[in-house]
């Protein structure tokens, strides 16, 4: 299966960033690449090879809920949506957001992951 998720490009950006190698980081983990389909964004942190897939960690935006987690570069891969059901004569599949440039996550202008990123970092005020 041809990779198009997985490209020389990408795997320069996420050289240094295997899987838990920004835990404790927070607002200040580097984002290495955007993946996206539709409203949905995968912020991509960390990822690495297991078996004859890559596994990525990520922060997930425009679903239900805005949430950490891992995923399988071959399922992202695989999804695809049927344009023809909504009058659009073509297919879309999950891609990499061009020209992004790997960033702190509180750098990255997303209202969805901001607000999630406070709701977990912010420290309430004290009286």
């Amino acid at each position: 299966m041809e990779r198009k998720l997985i490209t020389p490009h990408f795997m320069e950006a996420i050289k240094n960033f295997p899987l838990y190698s920004q835990e404790e980081k927070g607002k200040d983990a580097i984002c290495v690449a955007v993946f996206t389909i539709g409203r949905i964004r995968w912020y991509i942190l960390e990822g690495q090879h297991e078996g004859d897939d890559f596994v990525l960690f990520a922060i997930v935006c425009g679903m239900c809920e805005t949430e950490y987690g891992y995923v399988s570069a071959n399922e992202l891969e695989k999804i695809e949506i049927d344009g023809t059901k909504y009058g659009i004569n073509d297919k879309f599949h999950v891609c990499q957001v061009k020209g992004f440039t790997p960033t702190k996550l509180k750098n990255i202008q997303d209202n969805e992951l901001r607000s999630f990123l406070h709701r977990l970092y912010s420290k309430p005020k004290k009286n």
